[in-house]
């Protein structure tokens, strides 16, 4: 699919997933995930769908430091409801990435790989999302201030003649990329700006 050329430049993260290896989907177990693929599962870009993807980033390598994260191995806990506001977008890519799923995901085969009740909502915590290590007594808790990097003065208006058909031409071009820098520089100039994720570890 034709894309943005700055979707190459966001780290990607590369899990150790035991059930790809067992099944075969990956000879080695090893699933790499880029910025790309959220887009895909999501079907657009946004600031919601980069701070989701830069959360869990974020959130495995404080857990995992230099080790390869465990897909399958991470629990997932929301601090609001699945329908509030944009949660539900944010959890479908961390799922992705993770693993973990809610009551409809994979059940696993002879007690093991179980992906099911690893992704729950409206927990009882002070971050946006909790992450847990399985096999050890390690979590982070996680939020993202999008407000860190605010949107070019134009977006709004932009939007606004689009979704009411008063755009002139040339317009939707001009808001796309406007809404594709502000995305980049999320993911990009402001990667590992302590002030757009904070984590708490547990």
């Amino acid at each position: 699919m034709p894309y943005p050329a700055f979707y190459d430049s966001v780290n990607t993260i590369t899990l150790y997933d035991p059930l790809a290896e067992l099944l075969g989907a990956s000879t080695d177990g090893l699933l790499e995930y880029g910025f790309r693929d959220a887009v895909k599962l999501a079907g657009h870009s946004c600031p919601t769908v980069a701070g989701a993807y830069l959360m869990t980033f974020k959130a495995l390598e404080a857990l995992y430091g230099e080790d390869v994260p465990v897909r399958g191995n991470i629990r997932v806990a929301f601090r609001d409801d699945q329908g509030s506001g944009v949660t539900g977008v944010i959890a479908n890519v961390v799922s992705q990435i993770t693993g973990a799923a809610g009551d409809g995901g994979f059940k696993g085969l002879a007690g093991k790989f179980r992906r099911n009740g690893l992704l729950s909502f409206n927990a009882d915590i002070a971050g946006m999302i909790r992450f847990e290590r399985l096999d050890q007594d390690a979590a982070v808790e996680t939020d993202y201030h999008a407000e860190q990097v605010p949107p070019d003065g134009d977006t709004h208006l932009l939007l606004q003649g689009l979704l009411t058909r008063s755009a002139r031409a040339g317009d939707q071009a001009a808001f796309a990329a406007l809404w594709q820098d502000r995305v980049k520089r999320i993911l990009v100039d402001h990667f590992d700006d302590p002030a757009l994720i904070t984590l708490t570890r547990q």
